[in-house]
């Protein structure tokens, strides 16, 4: 008689419902964070010290997290990888992506980040020789026509003092975030999460460094209120802290494409708290452009999903 196989992890309720809320907090968590970082500049901090203090506090919050977990020795041909990740992915992107809500308004700025797929296909391409099919081709092009409609729609009585800027810095965080994912995509089938992120947060607080003497003289240091330092603290704890850890245990639970389904609920998120705090009003081209985009994407991974189960 031969055994029962066992059932897999992934179909298991527990584990559907456990990855799933993972996954649905991590989401809220990116969402929020959003039109938080928008209340805060200019405010009650500039875009480069709102930038540092993320960067900064991030890094101490994983070095802290690395004293009660076990971590890995990190392989020589692995720290240009971990150098060149922190400086572009860290650095690079969270400057260029917190400098985008001083300009832009947040549900625009939410709807971009949903690219880096497109981007992560586009530097395979140009820089890895990677041969996609023809419909991830198509689906590449959808998305960016739906960034398409959010520039072109830019001014059309959104709250944001430079919408066309601040698009255009969030393309430009996005871009940066695709080269982190390319980067980073072989250590981190190799190293645990905070093994590897502290060295990356580390690395990416270098240029932060330059900004620490302007940290006192920021406007919620010299009028301090509780509002802004509650803020401040949820987007230390939450978006750049807990929602890793709450993404690579998800990952093992519902596995990796089921994960990356709800990077498309973050503009949802971002923006009901938009609205809610008053800081945007919801646009039909908005929800137009969001459509586009998903579409896109969807488009793009069941081709390439496709591709790879031919190979």
């Amino acid at each position: 008689m031969k055994p029962v196989a066992a059932k897999d992890k992934h179909d298991s309720p527990r584990a559907l419902l456990l990855g799933n809320t993972f996954m649905l907090l991590a989401a809220i968590f990116w969402g929020v964070n959003i039109s938080v970082t928008k209340d805060l500049i200019p405010g009650w901090t500039s875009a480069p010290q709102l930038a540092t203090v993320r960067i900064l506090g991030g890094c101490i919050l994983f070095w802290i997290a690395s004293i009660f977990v076990k971590t890995q020795k990190i392989r020589r041909e692995d720290w240009k990888r971990l150098i060149l990740g922190g400086l572009v992915g860290i650095g690079g992107f969270l400057y260029l992506f917190i400098l985008s809500l001083r300009y832009a308004n947040p549900i625009d700025v939410s709807i971009i980040m949903t690219l880096p797929p497109a981007f992560v296909i586009l530097i395979g391409v140009i820089f890895l020789r990677r041969r996609p099919s023809l419909m991830e081709y198509a689906g590449v092009a959808v998305s960016f026509a739906g960034a398409a409609i959010v520039i072109l729609a830019g001014g059309s009585g959104h709250a944001g003092s430079d919408n066309l800027l601040g698009d255009l810095l969030a393309i430009a965080s996005t871009i940066c975030f695709a080269f982190y994912l390319v980067i980073i995509e072989r250590p981190s089938h190799t190293y645990r999460p905070v093994t590897m992120l502290r060295w990356v947060f580390l690395f990416g607080a270098i240029p932060a460094l330059f900004f620490i003497p302007s940290l006192p003289h920021m406007p919620v240091v010299a009028h301090p209120s509780l509002v802004p330092w509650l803020e401040i603290a949820f987007i230390l704890l939450c978006p750049t802290f807990m929602a890793y850890f709450l993404t690579n245990p998800a990952m093992k639970l519902i596995g990796p494409e089921a994960v990356s389904l709800y990077q498309y609920l973050v503009p949802v998120f971002a923006t009901i708290s938009a609205v809610l705090m008053k800081l945007d009003q919801l646009h039909w081209l908005q929800v137009l452009a969001m459509a586009v985009i998903i579409a896109g994407m969807i488009i793009t991974d069941k081709s390439r999903r496709r591709r790879l189960q031919m190979k």
